[in-house]
């Protein structure tokens, strides 16, 4: 595989993946007679030059945009409101949503309000609610600009509670793209922080997956070769960064989320409350969680270790060799090991461990962790 042209994948959604490929977007616009898109993005990725370049090609084609980007860094329900609020107002007919997890989930969620205008948190997937996504739903088109979350490809919007804080996924088949444009030239920017944070979160998307209790091999595959990418990439994307990196890592990370529709584990339910109580990034959540959630979910599953260890082409595979090769990884992208180096204190455990045991992910851990286990966990981590 080269890395100076563009590729399609269809799985299912087409994916235009290759440097350059965001340019094809005012074209396929026109194509499909769309003049009149919203546009979501964050407040950051608003100001960079490749989004006003973008803004200013669809403007050049005749394509009238209205910019949504009133965004918190981790989504609530009312950034969902405004935005569609927005989209009613500017009279918009399509979505088109541009940047990392957070920008990507508000837009699939607006996608899903506009035609769905019950309390947006009917439709949460863990009570049921996806059953009432009946209705069609708009045009819908991802762009992503960090190589972590692969909300791009995904099927879901994590939304939290304005005021409990609690995390709410929506869910259907219906909130697929239409069509990605994955153009790595659009990370190569990224500063190193975010860089090192949303590709440890990739990473954690393609363990946790490989490890879920689901059994899916399809997606296990898919895990193994992500795992085996970012190993390759993520420091050099980090420290040095070149086309070659920048790709691998955006492959890794469109494949993490296909491949945790399989589910997910502990390491996540440690990081969302992080999220949610203090406004920590959610790749630095898990980044500095995951050595202590892969520590804990070795025993009795040395076996899928053993493979993690090998793609890894790690000298000893094992579990314990795993760990060690985590906190290594994140001592070389300037991730810090302790969760007290994040603003975490001894007063916010009891607290997190009852939003950590509410969380929707560890269901699918490979082995059960009681509300004690969390405390364990921050404790060890703190």
């Amino acid at each position: 595989m080269t890395f100076d042209k563009i590729y399609q994948y269809n799985f299912p959604t087409a994916i235009r993946f290759g440097a350059g490929s965001s340019k094809e977007l005012g074209d396929y616009l026109l194509k499909n007679y769309i003049v009149d898109p919203l546009v979501v993005t964050d407040t950051t990725v608003a100001q960079l030059g490749f989004f006003k370049e973008i803004i200013h090609d669809l403007k050049k084609k005749n394509i009238s945009v209205e910019v949504f980007h009133n965004i918190h860094k981790n989504p609530v329900k009312s950034d969902v409101y405004r935005g569609t609020e927005v989209y009613d107002m500017a009279g918009r007919k399509a979505i088109i949503g541009i940047g990392g997890g957070a920008a990507l989930d508000v837009a699939r969620a607006i996608v899903l309000r506009v035609n769905h205008r019950d309390d947006l948190f009917k439709y949460d997937d863990l009570i049921g609610g996806d059953v009432y996504v009946t209705n069609d739903v708009p045009h819908f088109i991802t762009i992503p600009t960090t190589a972590g979350t692969g909300s791009e490809v995904g099927r879901s919007a994590i939304i939290a509670d304005d005021e409990t804080h609690q995390k709410k996924i929506l869910f259907s088949p219906k909130l697929l793209a239409r069509i990605v444009f994955a153009d790595p030239l659009l990370t190569m920017e990224l500063p190193p922080f975010i860089t090192a944070a949303t590709g440890m979160d990739a990473l954690t998307h393609n363990m946790e997956a490989y490890l879920a209790k689901m059994p899916h091999p399809l997606c296990e595959g898919i895990a193994l070769e992500g795992i085996s990418l970012i190993s390759q990439s993520l420091e050099k994307a980090v420290n040095n960064p070149d086309l070659e990196s920048r790709s691998k890592m955006l492959i890794a990370s469109l494949m993490g989320a296909v491949a945790f529709q399989k589910g997910l584990g502990v390491v996540h339910s440690l990081a969302h409350p992080l999220s949610s109580l203090l406004d920590t990034h959610h790749g630095l959540a898990n980044a500095v969680n995951i050595p202590y959630g892969m520590e804990f979910n070795i025993e009795g599953f040395d076996d899928k270790f053993t493979r993690i260890a090998r793609t890894l082409e790690l000298k000893e595979e094992t579990g314990e060799a795993v760990v060690k090769y985590l906190f290594d990884l994140n001592s070389k992208i300037n991730i810090p090991h302790k969760l007290n180096a994040i603003g975490v204190k001894q007063e916010h455990i009891e607290t997190l461990a009852d939003l950590a045991i509410a969380d929707f992910a560890h269901p699918n851990n490979p082995k059960p962790v009681s509300r004690e286990d969390f405390k364990e966990l921050y404790s060890k981590a703190l």
